[in-house]
């Protein structure tokens, strides 16, 4: 079929499995995936299915363009693109559910953007501990500190020091699929998943 899903965060819950132990998990909501185009090595230079996914209230002229040429009448928040595991007789226009793709107890890698926290000191950004109040140090208790040495007269690259915060793709690897509830479109992966509620991410079968 394809290489992995998008998905869309909901909150944090907990699964009993068949021995009564808890199982951490994320709850996700899994949309329904329209394919809007297939990209060939001819044409495109590499292979890959791309779909539509989510609802929008408006869309820029291109995507109407290209949605109107392919006689799709949708709105989707945006476009994600999988590549074809094996030969799929799949066609422009065709719907995919995640059931189709994955099943219970699958091992997955969930990419998302972190949590934005904005500009941060290296304590909160990188657990740095804080300074001595004692010996006239009482207004640098929360400071870096020493950055470098003399030699080589500079600071080195890669430093840890305070700068922006979160906002970076992350993806957490070996996760598993706990459930499925296709009539309320629902997922549960175990685990945590990078992001704030309401975020999409994309979940991709590991490479072994």
């Amino acid at each position: 079929m394809i290489s992995g899903f998008i998905l869309k965060k909901l909150n944090s819950t907990r699964l009993f499995n068949s021995k009564g132990q808890v199982q951490a998990g994320t709850l996700c909501y899994t949309p329904t995936l329209t394919l809007t185009q297939i990209k060939g090595l001819e044409t495109d230079k590499y292979s890959s299915l791309q779909f539509a996914y989510g609802i929008s209230k408006r869309l820029d002229k291109p995507t109407t363009s290209k949605l109107t040429k392919n006689k799709l009448k949708i709105k989707p928040k945006g476009f994600v693109e999988f590549t074809p595991i094996k030969d799929t007789d799949l066609k422009v226009g065709d719907l995919l559910n995640f059931d189709q793709v994955f099943s219970i107890s699958d091992k997955v890698n969930a990419t998302g953007t972190s949590k934005g926290r904005g500009f941060a000191g290296a304590i909160k950004r990188h657990g740095f501990h804080r300074q001595p109040v004692t010996m006239g140090a009482s207004d640098r208790t929360r400071s870096t500190g020493a950055i470098g040495a003399q030699t080589p007269g500079k600071v080195v690259k890669g430093k840890k020091m305070p700068g922006h915060f979160g906002n970076t793709t992350i993806t957490v690897k070996n996760l598993q699929v706990l459930s499925i509830d296709n009539d309320k479109k629902q997922v549960i992966i175990s685990g945590s998943i990078p992001g704030p509620i309401n975020s999409w991410f994309v979940i991709k079968r590991p490479k072994y």
